[in-house]
């Protein structure tokens, strides 16, 4: 520096030189600043000077209930009526955000696989079929698929065995409407028409020809600006409970609390209103959401601990956790370091000189290169092995936690069976709490899409606790075995089809039911919705003019079965 300086005095011209070259780059850098300004104001100008046709919706606003419940006192709210009502049609949205649009109709493809899981059609019962065992009673042992895209959202819940088959016969509906929540545009425009109480005590086929629109762009955006909106009141209610607002969330924030409106766990209030209300007064860990439905608050009397149903073979009382996705992920690494889930799910791409987001919402691990080395150095096979790690150990605790629950449900049964001991008995008590504690730390687990990803030492905790008290209840079935002199062997239950023989399931009729039933009340949904204009996307009006449910679920047991040979080979 005192060498430029002493230059400078014996000859000022060069210090006049610097000046001017410091400038001329303060300029460019300026000039480049003020290019990259106006690049990014012409782009989002663009986008909303491109709209061909206004879309003609709102975004809900959320008022108090006129209805408060006695167990969410004036926490509940409507979505208030407007002018201009809600549109569910995703395709109307798609004339002005053509990129946008395109990717999210990208969700329908089936070409992913990983090392464990993909978005083709895999029978879950098929790999696992401990999962019969374990959910006997409960309406997930006839039929669990792996989740695919958003396309699929109504098309896989109306196949789904979960869902019966009114309209057949003299069958009549096993779920109500609230199931349709998560999965439909047109969901907050039926809680804007009817109010969300009518809407969650509906009966599920009452709404079928009215949600016709799978999630899409309404579930997410306000439609005049285009900014991330929350469209579900249970959300809304579940941080009222909490003493908060979530409506004056930042905005990134907000790029994970729109999918909070649904990967969550859920259950049904109220008895027969089915009121769809997020468990999280206590907190948002898996033990904060146990001592919520712990309390003797629940039942017809409303003094009873809450239970998702009466397990079929064991009679505990059980609970059945949904996809606790978002609690997860908020206890994991990139969760608390306020990486969003858009981040890693909805990434940015480029395109003509326009930034866009990709709407393919699916697993990162298909394109490594545009979300994980955004911010990681690593290539793209260390990143994936690192993922797979995290896999491959906590999937052998869950295996091993199946492998026992299901025995330790099986030998509950099998001393029921032998009349020494009864289900209301003092003595099965503690082997039912077992149960009960075991099942929802597994399901906690196992139900959250990427838990090995997302939270992998959570993860690992709470299936070590399904694991730890699998083998409790098994000692105490034991014990009163000895004490009766009862003596146990394992059934064949190494298949899907033996396992739900097992627990008394009439396959048969349930799928020859379901055949009938796509075949005949799907179609006439779709067609009313079409007449009503409540759906004009052409390639959702033609879904099943030549659909083969038969063949669906067998390409499904299909998948499942490469799905249990994968896992094996690894």
């Amino acid at each position: 520096m005192s060498n430029l300086g002493e230059t400078i005095k014996r000859s000022p011209s060069v210090g006049w030189l610097l000046l001017l070259v410091v400038m001329a780059v303060v300029f460019v850098l300026g000039l480049i600043a003020a290019g990259i300004t106006e690049r990014k104001a012409e782009v989002a100008a663009s986008v909303m000077n491109n709209v061909r046709v206004p879309i003609k919706s709102t975004a809900p606003t959320f008022v108090p209930s006129k209805d408060p419940s006695k167990e969410h006192d004036k926490m509940k709210v409507d979505i208030a009526k407007s002018d201009t009502g809600i549109d569910g049609r995703n395709d109307q949205w798609g004339v002005n955000y053509k990129r946008e649009y395109d990717t999210w109709k990208k969700t329908r493809q089936t070409d992913f696989q990983s090392k464990y899981l993909g978005n083709n059609p895999e029978d879950v019962l098929t790999t696992r079929p401990n999962m019969v065992i374990l959910w006997a009673g409960y309406a997930f042992s006839r039929d669990y698929s792996a989740p695919r895209g958003h396309w699929y959202t109504l098309h896989d819940m109306r196949k789904s065995l979960r869902t019966g088959t009114p309209g057949v016969g003299e069958n009549k509906d096993m779920q109500p409407g609230t199931c349709w929540t998560c999965k439909s545009p047109d969901v907050p425009r039926m809680m804007q028409e009817i109010g969300p109480g009518k809407y969650y005590s509906s009966k599920w086929s009452e709404l079928g020809p009215e949600i016709v629109n799978p999630l899409g762009c309404a579930d997410c955006h306000d439609p005049k600006t285009m900014n991330l909106t929350i469209s579900r009141p249970a959300l809304v209610e579940a941080f009222k409970r909490r003493g908060q607002d979530v409506t004056k969330a930042s905005p990134n924030e907000m790029r994970s609390l729109v999918c909070a409106q649904c990967h969550v766990e859920y259950y049904f209030a109220e008895g027969d209103n089915k009121y769809l209300t997020f468990p999280w007064d206590k907190g948002l860990t898996l033990e904060d959401m146990e001592r919520y439905y712990d309390q003797t608050i629940f039942g017809d009397n409303q003094d009873k601990p809450y239970k998702d149903w009466v397990h079929a073979l064991s009679k505990a009382p059980m609970l059945k956790a949904q996809h606790p996705d978002w609690e997860l992920y908020t206890l994991g690494t990139h969760g608390k370091r306020g990486v969003s889930c858009a981040d890693c799910h909805l990434p940015y791409k480029s395109e003509g000189g326009v930034k866009y987001t990709d709407h393919q919402i699916m697993s990162p691990l298909k394109n490594v290169s545009g979300v994980c080395q955004t911010c990681h150095r690593d290539s793209e096979e260390k990143l994936k092995s690192y993922v797979y790690d995290h896999q491959d150990k906590l999937l052998e605790i869950r295996n091993r936690v199946e492998d026992e629950l299901a025995k330790a449900h099986i030998m509950t049964k099998v001393l029921l069976d032998s009349g020494k001991v009864t289900a209301d008995s003092a003595e099965i008590k503690p082997v039912h709490k077992l149960l009960r504690e075991a099942g929802w730390r597994w399901d906690f687990g196992v139900a959250s899409h990427g838990a090995p990803f997302h939270a992998p030492v959570e993860t690992a905790r709470i299936l070590s606790a399904a694991l730890d008290r699998s083998l409790l209840a098994q000692i105490e079935v034991q014990k009163l075995f000895t004490a009766n002199g009862i003596s146990f062997s394992m059934p064949d239950i190494d298949t899907k089809a033996k396992a739900q023989a097992y627990i008394g399931l009439n396959m048969e009729k349930l799928r020859a039911d379901k055949t009938e039933f796509m075949k005949t009340v799907v179609p006439a949904w779709i067609e009313k919705a079409k007449s009503a204009g409540k759906l004009t996307e052409p390639d959702l009006l033609d879904q099943y003019k030549s659909y083969d449910y038969e063949k669906d679920w067998r390409e499904g047991e299909k998948g499942g079965e490469e799905a249990k040979k994968h896992a094996f080979s690894h």
